[in-house]
């Protein structure tokens, strides 16, 4: 056959490379599930009281699961666990913010290989159902929106208004070329798009809708389109062309019927059950039990409604991300760093009774056996380590960008750093000269929460509750550091163009405002983690008492495959914690979450490098856990 005659050493190795190839083959398709093979010719149509692919009725059984909120390494376990609990539809949403974190320049790769992600999902056989946005909520900074946006004063997010639709298009020029090819109609999963996101609850420009659906369409978008919107968005949120779909937890029949009536003999579908619910600062940990949970499920499935899960798995706010949540006037309360949204899922990708209970639910809807369970991850609770040097905010300055001086203060949005993209995250630092003591007033122009330091002692915080503080005597010019937080910007509702950070207005001194400004940018970017990891202006806890803020560094070694884990801080403050350059996010002792997750992924053999930045206090120690510690719990009403 070959044309010439193989020795017998040949054959045996041509028989050896056989196997091993057989071998290889048999290890890497054993545990995925069989790939949905279909013809192409007609996709997902809601043309119908039912949907229908390929001409065939089809039931959407969907989970929200976001790249952007699991590490890479865990995209499979946690899509093959979906799979495994009889769900057929991926959805997720595309964080505009992270894909475009300074004006042009775009970001698609690692974390957020958007295409990857979907490459992934089609090899599973799932679905997906796109989210792209521009505005996502999702308990995301801003609703995803970039902040860099807000660098325009007249800046009115979510409309059509010039500003706005110019970078939109820019961003979508970009993301939408990328998803066009892993469109159903092309072989790919995606069954459908969604317009927008929940805007009957904004709607504050009626010619909006149709501009987004149509800047979808003329980039090559063919699949079904679909709105998002609780009950009362309903009445002002859907775009012709689009099928609506309703969001909620509870099940209220005339919500289903109210549905129907304004689209009569269409697929009904629940674009979000609310599997659970997120976590605020101060507050309690969220739960909805799962006996609340089935019944509504169950019905849900008896109507033939389709149901997307949001979330099956919440994962986490990594670094700065969380949102903030505002209810009419009130100040904003700034969400935790976990997204475990008490989800059947948990933020680790671990099974919950949820889980399991919905696996039997919608095992009845499938012909086939459900596939196996996929593994438990193994955890590890390292042994503590102490905290080995530290480094002073003040010392730390000079590992950031040049700063700058203004006369008047300036919101972090607007200061001229990253290449004029302004400062989206992170803290801020605002220092003047006083000579005088006396009344500080912030007149409630502080956001999100200020500690605040006469000549580098502190005196007190500001922030929305706390407006005054008294200044203590001094002799002669003292300097004034404000050390902001930006908290998280608000996710929803109608305050997004209000959402500048740091100092948005004049500080008070004796009711005259303070003047002449040096304003530091603490963004606290992997860079700047990573110079101040290789100065040599650290000093050991044992030369010296340390100062408050600052940075503190700890090793932790491992001495195995590296396992997750969780970072516990009992006698620290606030703060942020990084693990070998990467932000983790914030900790806070006033919880409910105690705990911040590590992935494994993200450890490596030998030494790890945790460094914390703490505002106030420290008992020198880094505790770890295999379980995570999200406070007391209260059920959601």
């Amino acid at each position: 056959m070959f044309g010439l005659r193989l020795s017998l050493k040949q054959r045996y190795c041509l028989l050896l490379c056989v196997a091993v190839g057989a071998i290889l083959a048999y290890r890497f398709t054993r545990n995925r599930p069989e790939v949905v093979r279909m013809k192409r010719a007609e996709g997902l149509r809601a043309n119908s009281s039912q949907f229908t692919l390929e001409g065939k009725p089809f039931h959407i059984l969907g989970g929200s699961i976001h790249y952007f909120r699991v590490p890479r390494a865990y995209w499979e376990d946690r899509l093959l666990k979906m799979k495994a609990c009889g769900l057929n539809t991926l959805t997720t949403y595309v964080p505009w913010n992270m894909h475009e974190p300074e004006r042009g320049v775009f970001n698609f790769e690692d974390q957020l290989d958007l295409e990857a992600y979907l490459r992934l999902a089609a090899s599973l056989g799932l679905w997906v159902i796109l989210r792209p946005g521009p505005y996502i909520c999702a308990e995301w900074d801003l609703g995803g929106l970039p902040s860099w946006l807000l660098r325009d004063k007249n800046m009115k997010l979510r409309t059509t208004y010039p500003g706005f639709t110019d970078a939109v298009n820019s961003f979508f020029n970009h993301l939408i070329e990328k998803v066009v090819p892993h469109q159903y109609s092309k072989g790919g999963p995606i069954i459908a798009v969604q317009v927008e996101n929940e805007y009957g609850s904004y709607a504050k420009d009626d010619k909006y809708m149709p501009f987004i659906k149509e800047s979808l369409l003329s980039r090559g978008i063919s699949e079904l389109l679909l709105t998002s919107d609780n009950k009362e968005g309903l009445k002002l949120g859907g775009v012709k062309g689009a099928l609506e779909t309703i969001n909620f937890q509870k099940l209220n029949p005339k919500d289903i019927k109210y549905l129907d009536e304004i689209q009569p003999h269409k697929p009904k579908m629940v674009m979000e059950y609310w599997s659970g619910w997120f976590d605020l600062w101060g507050d309690l940990h969220h739960v909805y039990p799962a006996e609340d949970m089935l019944p509504v499920v169950t019905e849900i499935l008896k109507l033939n409604m389709s149901i997307n899960l949001y979330m099956f798995h919440g994962g986490t706010n990594f670094g700065f991300m969380s949102g903030a949540f505002a209810v009419g006037m009130s100040a904003p309360k700034a969400m935790v760093t976990n997204y475990d949204y008490d989800a059947p899922l948990s933020e680790v990708g671990d099974y919950t009774t949820k889980y399991h209970l919905l696996r039997n639910v919608f095992s009845q809807y499938h012909a086939q056996p459900l596939t196996v369970l996929p593994p438990h991850q193994d955890r590890r609770a390292y042994q503590p380590v102490s905290i080995q040097q530290h480094l002073s905010l003040w010392v730390s300055l000079q590992f950031t960008d040049k700063a700058f001086k203004s006369e008047r203060p300036v919101s972090m949005e607007n200061l001229p750093v990253n290449n004029n993209n302004g400062q989206s995250y992170g803290y801020t630092l605002y220092e003047t000269t006083i000579s005088s003591e006396g009344t500080l007033n912030s007149k409630n122009n502080i956001r999100d929460r200020a500690l605040v330091y006469v000549d580098k002692h502190f005196v007190g915080v500001l922030d929305y509750k706390t407006q005054e503080l008294a200044v203590p005597y001094g002799k002669g010019k003292r300097t004034l550091s404000l050390l902001v937080e930006n908290c998280g910007r608000v996710n929803y509702g109608k305050t997004l163009d209000e959402q500048r950070k740091g100092l948005v207005g004049d500080i008070e001194l004796n009711k005259n405002p303070l003047r002449d400004f040096v304003i530091h940018s603490l963004d606290m970017k992997p860079g700047f983690v990573n110079r101040l990891e290789g100065t040599g202006h650290w000093i050991s806890l044992r030369q010296q008492r340390p100062s408050f803020p600052g940075f503190f560094q700890a090793k932790l070694y491992v001495n195995s495959s590296p396992k997750d884990t969780f970072i516990k801080l009992p006698g620290w403050g606030k703060g942020v914690v990084f693990i070998n350059g990467r932000n983790l996010g914030r900790y806070w002792s006033v919880g409910p979450q105690q705990t911040l997750y590590v992935p494994g992924p993200w450890l490596h053999r030998g030494n790890n490098q945790v460094t914390v930045f703490e505002e106030q206090e420290t008992d020198g120690r880094i505790q770890f856990s295999s379980s995570p510690d999200y406070g007391m719990s209260v059920d959601v009403q």
